[in-house]
């Protein structure tokens, strides 16, 4: 019984422990596409976001995770290429969308939020969002 409770331990704490240094994740797409992105889940890694980066191709992306659902605004500081965003409610569905959103050239920059709370956010290359004809309340999926 000892046994079994050390090595349930074990494979508990060996799973929190990987899942805490993921650094990529798979995004399924509702056409059956996916790609691959960078997880951005604390605030330096938020904050730094695709800042400074040259390109992103279409098999990649970036995700943000957020610990709640809220009204993220985001911005294009210190970007080299336009982007689309989507914004996605716990359920993994997009609940705003954003088309083709430019570098930030000269400040001051805007920002781009959602209308509802989001807990996600996604970041791919701009024309995404029309090439997979991804519409609103679709879902996305990926397992954290």
């Amino acid at each position: 019984m000892k046994k079994t409770a050390v090595v349930l331990f074990m494979l508990v704490f060996i799973s929190v422990f990987l899942r805490s240094k993921v650094t990529h994740i798979r995004i399924f797409f509702p056409d059956g596409e996916s790609i691959i992105a960078d997880l951005a889940k604390t605030e330096e890694e938020r904050t730094q976001g695709l800042m400074f980066r040259n390109t992103l191709n279409d098999d990649q992306g970036m995700l943000f995770v957020f610990e709640q659902e809220g009204l993220y605004s985001f911005w294009m500081k210190n970007m080299n290429f336009a982007i689309d965003i989507l914004w996605l409610d716990r359920q993994k569905r997009i609940v705003h969308l954003e088309h083709n959103v430019p570098p930030c050239k000269k400040e001051p920059c805007p920002s781009y939020a959602p209308l509802v709370p989001a807990k996600y956010v996604l970041e791919i290359k701009a024309g995404n969002i029309e090439k997979r004809k991804l519409k609103m309340y679709e879902r996305i999926d990926f397992i954290l």
